[in-house]
């Protein structure tokens, strides 16, 4: 496939799939609209939720019930995790209505050190598929295959019976362009970021609401705090997604074998707004961070639409069935994702198989019949 067919779906992605893709480059794209400030960073699949299970729910997690993919949304939840071990497998291919061969791929597991502490391993890899690289007079450059991975490890300690406080490690490898150059001024080479993630959660003890007995968790969490990323000699750099996620969730037990559980999230990048002159592009890790809560060039009502909003509902029966839907809601200002998602779940014996599937808003978004597929395996449970 010519790299520019490939180039329509890619800049689709970057605009309104996960906030730049080609902006990972630094260019600058004909036609694009300056009047809408969309927030773009690097290696945006950082940003995906790679899981089925917080996918049907409208891609919350920062407080839902911990499971092995809480290396992704939130390491603080691995300390409330009631299984010694367990494995997370998850497969999305991304773009499909699109594109044929990109797909995201995620692998966790954790190991609890004792009954306060636990530590995670994950490594999310992204895989563009293969393209035919062209010069500007349709020239071939060779045929190459971008791949991005990511590979973290998570600590997670109780604070108290209520309180966990986690923080992950994570290395970014970005190769777009293998060691094919466009130009003679200019060597690509991969990028490369090391970065961290911190989050906080609150577990409460067990009370009653509309006379069911029910718990309600909170949480907070800041992702891929790093280093900019180059992806040439040139002193050109790029901001990776880094992310304020604030959630909360409420489960309530029916009766002895049904449960139901709603939970919230708030996102926020933690990245510069685009300026006028540019500038945002010289600022640093920190000032970058810190100030994205009040640079908006429109003030306080552009950075309300900021503000990512993600609902979702779980109904489970008997531990070993579950139904899930939610709603994702992005500014049309900032990037105009807004979908529903729905999924199932099975649980047999010590495998959770889940499964989950995106409906946009809009028709023909590139996001249409994006699906996601997932088991989570516990190795405590016995196969009896």
């Amino acid at each position: 496939m010519h790299f520019r067919l490939r180039l329509i779906p890619l800049l689709v992605l970057s605009i309104i799939a996960t906030n730049s893709l080609l902006a990972q480059n630094s260019g600058v794209i004909n036609g694009q609209d300056t009047t809408r400030r969309v927030i773009t960073t690097a290696v945006p699949f950082l940003s995906i939720a790679p899981d089925p299970k917080s996918g049907a729910m409208g891609d919350v997690g920062a407080a839902t019930e911990p499971d092995a993919n809480a290396t992704f949304w939130n390491p603080a939840k691995l300390a409330f995790l009631n299984q010694k071990s367990g494995v997370s497998l998850s497969f999305t291919p991304w773009l499909k209505k699109y594109v044929d061969d990109m797909s995201l791929s995620y692998l966790s597991g954790f190991y609890q050190l004792d009954n306060e502490q636990t530590f995670g391993l994950s490594m999310t890899y992204f895989d563009l598929g293969d393209i035919e690289l062209t010069d500007g007079s349709g020239g071939s450059l060779g045929s190459f295959n971008p791949r991005e991975f990511a590979i973290a490890a998570s600590y997670s300690r109780k604070l108290s019976n209520n309180l966990s406080l986690g923080v992950t490690g994570k290395f970014i490898h970005s190769n777009l362009s293998g060691n094919i150059s466009t130009s003679p001024v200019t060597d690509p080479k991969p990028g490369t970021s090391i970065a961290a993630d911190i989050g906080v959660y609150h577990k409460s003890q067990e009370f009653t609401f509309l006379q069911k007995p029910s718990q309600f968790s909170y949480a907070a969490v800041i992702s891929n705090i790093g280093s900019k990323i180059t992806y040439n000699s040139a002193d050109e750099e790029d901001f990776i997604p880094t992310n304020l996620r604030i959630g909360g969730a409420l489960t309530s037990f029916l009766d002895p074998y049904n449960k139901i559980t709603l939970a919230l999230d708030l996102n926020k990048l933690m990245v510069p707004t685009p300026q006028p002159d540019g500038s945002e592009k010289d600022k640093g890790l920190l000032e970058g961070m810190f100030g994205s809560f009040a640079d908006a060039p429109d003030g306080f009502s552009e950075e309300l639409q900021e503000i990512m909003y993600s609902v979702g509902a779980e109904y489970e029966y008997r531990e070993a069935f579950a139904l899930r839907a939610g709603y994702f809601y992005e500014n049309a200002n900032k990037g105009n994702r807004k979908y529903f998602t729905f999924g199932v779940g099975a649980m047999v014996k010590k495998f959770e198989f889940n499964f989950s599937y995106l409906i946009p808003q809009f028709q023909d978004h590139p996001l249409a019949e994006t699906l996601r597929f997932g088991v989570l395996i516990d190795f405590s449970k016995s196969d009896n």
